[in-house]
């Protein structure tokens, strides 16, 4: 026969693993963020940086026919 202590054991048991795959879950959510966001970082320096290397000034002049 089943007692109420077995099931409130039980519950407490799921609750536990609940608890616990939740906090995995975050702890990895948080790794994962910081990551791309230091992808996304480097990506945008190195863009501005090769953007900046490979323009070209270009000067315009005006010839006025007389």
């Amino acid at each position: 026969m089943v007692e109420r202590a077995d099931i409130e054991a039980k519950a407490r048991q799921i609750e536990q693993t609940l608890v616990d795959t939740k906090e995995s879950v975050q702890e990895k959510a948080v790794v994962v963020a910081i990551v791309v966001v230091v992808v996304i970082a480097l990506t945008f320096l190195l863009g501005r940086r090769r953007g900046q290397r490979g323009s070209a000034i270009v000067e315009v002049y005006e010839v006025y026919k007389s």
